[in-house]
């Protein structure tokens, strides 16, 4: 029996890094999950590996988190496969690192769209059947860059003090509902994040002499966050490496 059996999770951004890990977590405590991810060929992968753990089950969905009917698509077809949707984990994001003098607008568009959208429409997705049975929790993955700024993530930065903002304004507004908001701040964690965006000549002198976080430690937050008493909302997880 896990801690987790019979409660339904949604993970986006699950196809790889963090969000497979914490889908893989919360399957291993017995929770089913619906992936959701851009990169159909890693999901199924992954949806095969848990299905084949003997607990928890998966369904995957190929979702792009930019686009508000494809997140209302992935809501619905979780509903679907195993009923009410407990969890929404709004863990899909982009990291394009750059200055901004550079101008690369284009990247800046997709950060907003995924990093800040993104999460507004999962939130939307579930809100209102979460409210209606005074039950649900949402987790928002923002990170240390939501904390602090550096000159060559500004932009990064700027979208996730923006999940920050939405977590404490939502976590206000859903006061006394029985719908808990929790907001994970990871630091450097050891994935392919940061290894996107054209300044590639930037992002190879971005280095860190600490050793990372692995994914699973953000995804044991996350399990540690949904898995306390009915009255008990951990609001803010700050993860960095020691």
């Amino acid at each position: 029996m896990g801690i987790l059996d019979g409660k339904n999770a949604v993970v986006t951004g699950a196809s790889s890094g963090i969000g497979a890990a914490i889908a893989e977590q919360l399957a291993e405590e017995g929770a089913n999950v619906i992936l959701a991810a851009r990169r159909k060929n890693k999901l199924e992968s992954l949806t095969d590996k848990i299905n084949k753990s003997g607990k928890g089950k998966a369904v995957a969905v190929e979702t792009d988190v930019s686009k508000q009917e494809q997140v209302n698509k992935l809501a619905q077809q979780a509903e679907e496969a195993f009923g009410d949707i407990d969890i929404f984990i709004n863990n899909a994001g982009l990291m394009l690192l750059s200055t901004i003098q550079k101008g690369h607008v284009e990247e800046w568009d997709q950060m907003i769209d995924v990093n800040i959208k993104g999460v507004l429409y999962g939130m939307n997705s579930v809100l209102p059947k979460m409210i209606q049975r005074s039950t649900g929790h949402l987790i928002n993955i923002s990170s240390v860059a939501g904390h602090e700024v550096s000159k060559v993530n500004a932009v990064y930065s700027a979208t996730k003090f923006a999940v920050r903002a939405l977590s404490m304004g939502i976590e206000k507004e859903l006061a006394r509902t029985g719908v808990r908001v929790t907001n994970i701040s990871p630091g450097a964690v050891d994935t392919d994040l940061a290894l996107h965006g054209s300044d590639q000549e930037l992002i190879s002198r971005v280095k860190t002499d600490r050793k990372k976080l692995e994914a699973e430690d953000i995804a044991k937050a996350v399990v540690y966050a949904v898995t306390q008493p009915a009255h008990v909302n951990v609001n803010e997880i700050t993860v960095r490496p020691v």
